[in-house]
């Protein structure tokens, strides 16, 4: 059995260590991509995980597939394309470890991926599958993740969903917004920040998370408000756990992601339904999952970055 599949981008983040005097920087590579990144901390807690998705049958495309094994996530469900490279994607940052992304993705084979080349026994063995928007920005990969949505949906999969907003990978930010609500509509868990909140609703987390629940059928929705911490709400209860404070922030890449994954492997852990869980529950589970979000940003990359557990743990203590 698979606690958890995961649809979607594997690519390599280009991460700014410095820059020369004209301003160009210092780059260095690191796995990354929001499911993996994702997958990556809960295979760190000791969940099963899987992920479907395509990458160049290249260098990056071998060294992503080899970092997956490593971190002990399935990879029979990942195509190894010839004719499309990997995803490379470059991240600068400012002086407060603020992002700002520059794609090579027209096309990275991430987008390429077709719905006949998904494993459905991955989804079939799955608990859980895990989708993101940046999987809707092009064709084929937009179709098939509808298509494999679709499929666990039938099959009863509990489904969790990013909508992970890139604005430089979308042609047009009407389009961006229609395939987000899109996501809404199929999913049961819900983690989104305060500026796609904001971006699709003009709305404050607490208005946004209400909204998400009464209008889409949402069960649990996490909005991460950064550095202020999240606000979480399902039908019994909500509140605001506050980010992990005292800690020198490097680089936040993955961050989000690794907060969604450690936030599912609470609700695993937990074993009720998302929609049953008291005021209490949802507590701990946040709390650990900003503690390993924000530990995670002491570190450079994503898949690389996810804390021990018995971190965690220690400094929830502390």
């Amino acid at each position: 059995m698979i606690d958890v599949v995961a649809m979607g981008e594997l690519l390599i983040d280009f991460t700014m260590q410095g820059a020369d005097a004209e301003g160009y920087p210092t780059m260095a590579a690191h796995p990354g991509g929001a499911p993996a990144n994702f997958l990556a901390a809960l295979a760190k807690y000791g969940k099963k995980t899987a992920l479907l998705g395509k990458v160049g049958a290249d260098k990056f495309g071998r060294l992503l597939a080899a970092t997956l094994g490593s971190a002990g996530i399935e990879t029979r469900g990942l195509v190894m394309a010839g004719d499309v490279f990997t995803t490379l994607a470059f991240v600068t940052l400012d002086e407060s470890g603020d992002r700002e992304f520059s794609f090579a993705r027209k096309p990275g084979a991430d987008t390429c991926i077709r719905f006949e080349e998904i494993d459905l026994s991955l989804i079939d063995e799955a608990k859980v599958f895990h989708f993101g928007t940046l999987s809707l920005t092009d064709e084929p990969a937009r179709s098939a993740t509808q298509k494999a949505v679709a499929y666990a949906k039938g099959k009863g999969k509990l489904i969790t969903y990013d909508p992970n907003l890139r604005k430089p990978l979308w042609k047009h930010l009407d389009e961006a917004r229609a395939q987000i609500l899109w996501g809404l509509e199929q999913a049961d868990v819900v983690k989104i920040s305060d500026e796609e909140v904001e971006f699709l609703f003009g709305m404050n987390p607490q208005e946004g998370a209400a909204h998400i629940l009464s209008a889409y059928g949402v069960k649990l929705v996490f909005v991460t408000c950064g550095a202020e911490g999240c606000y979480y709400a399902n039908a019994k209860a909500c509140g605001m756990v506050q980010s992990l404070s005292g800690i020198q922030v490097v680089d936040t890449t993955g961050a989000g992601d690794i907060f969604g994954g450690s936030a599912v492997y609470g609700l695993l852990e937990a074993g009720r339904a998302p929609q049953e869980l008291d005021g209490a529950a949802l507590h701990d589970i946040v709390r650990f999952a900003c503690t390993a979000a924000g530990l995670s940003t002491t570190k450079h990359g994503g898949i690389s970055s996810v804390p021990a557990h018995d971190a965690v743990m220690e400094r929830m203590k502390a």
